[in-house]
């Protein structure tokens, strides 16, 4: 598997990484400037040259792991018998500059209604680092036309299109994934939050919605069998709740500012947002 390809796998189970890089050769060296490798927490693929040179570059990059390091750093290592190794000598006698860039676990944020309030949502999140789901029941709603406002996102966009049981796609998003609920159709809604709920790996699970819809959705989860402390997962109203407007612009920024909080508040505690163990404050709000 090509680094490439490592970094993808890493990203689909998000799971952060190490690139490792030769940056930089002076004389013999197994592996060319260049040359790439991928550490993960328990695998690696690719390679740097082997041996002590390899080995110390693992350990280090799973050091950085440990740390939840999110600079990159550097390391030369002389390649001759009598430098100090921990892992087995190597006398290429060369010299090899090593570059480990941090791979940091991507948020992941699943629109479950690309209508007039998931849209600007939509929008304002293609600005951030992360993994965009969109969701809809209605082809036309994911339509080139209408997702041409995320021309230039620098979020990654997936497009969803299940005209029956949109639920089904919960089971595909990574883990830790913010759900956001939004449909145009209140039995939609509450499938997904049935769904939702019985999906052990996501994140935060929230519901747009007045009052009223609420009491009805959580006396039938209820009915389904989800005990108070499950259905308290479920975050609604939703958003910064002292931002009272209810234009879909408006409540986009609500949700919006509510999840890049959460991520921001996990990055300060060094626990990535997509494995944190508290339900977060799910962004939206009624309309």
């Amino acid at each position: 598997m090509d680094w490439m390809a490592a970094v993808e796998r890493l990203r689909s189970r998000a799971e952060a990484g190490v690139l490792v890089t030769i940056a930089v050769v002076r004389g013999h060296s197994p592996r060319e400037a260049g040359a790439k490798m991928v550490v993960g927490a328990h695998e690696t693929w690719g390679s740097v040259g082997g041996g002590n040179l390899e080995a110390t570059a693992i350990e280090r990059a799973r050091d950085m792991l440990a740390a939840c390091a999110t600079e990159p750093t550097m390391f030369t290592a002389r390649l001759s018998d009598r430098e100090p190794v921990a892992h087995g000598v190597q006398c290429c006698g060369g010299e090899v500059t090593l570059l480990l860039e941090p791979l940091a676990v991507r948020p992941s944020v699943a629109i479950f209604g690309v209508g007039h309030v998931g849209l600007e949502l939509a929008r304002i999140l293609a600005r951030h680092t992360l993994e965009l789901h969109l969701v809809d029941s209605r082809a036309e709603q994911l339509s080139d036309e209408v997702l041409a406002v995320l021309d230039d996102a620098v979020a990654r966009i997936h497009t969803h299109h299940v005209l029956m049981l949109p639920e089904l796609v919960l089971a595909e998003l990574p883990v830790g994934s913010h759900v956001l609920v939004m449909t145009h159709d209140h039995a939609e809604d509450a499938a997904l939050i049935d769904a939702a709920l019985r999906t052990s790996h996501l994140g935060s699970i929230g519901l747009i919605g007045s009052e009223a819809k609420w009491s009805r959705f959580r006396a039938k989860l209820a009915e389904e069998g989800h005990d108070e402390q499950s259905i308290a997962r479920i975050v609604t109203p939703i958003g910064i709740t002292d931002l009272q407007g209810k234009e879909p612009a408006t409540i986009a920024v609500s949700v919006a500012a509510s999840l890049l909080r959460e991520f921001e508040r996990a990055a300060r505690s060094r626990v990535s947002p997509l494995t944190h163990s508290e339900p977060a404050p799910a962004p939206g709000r009624q309309p």
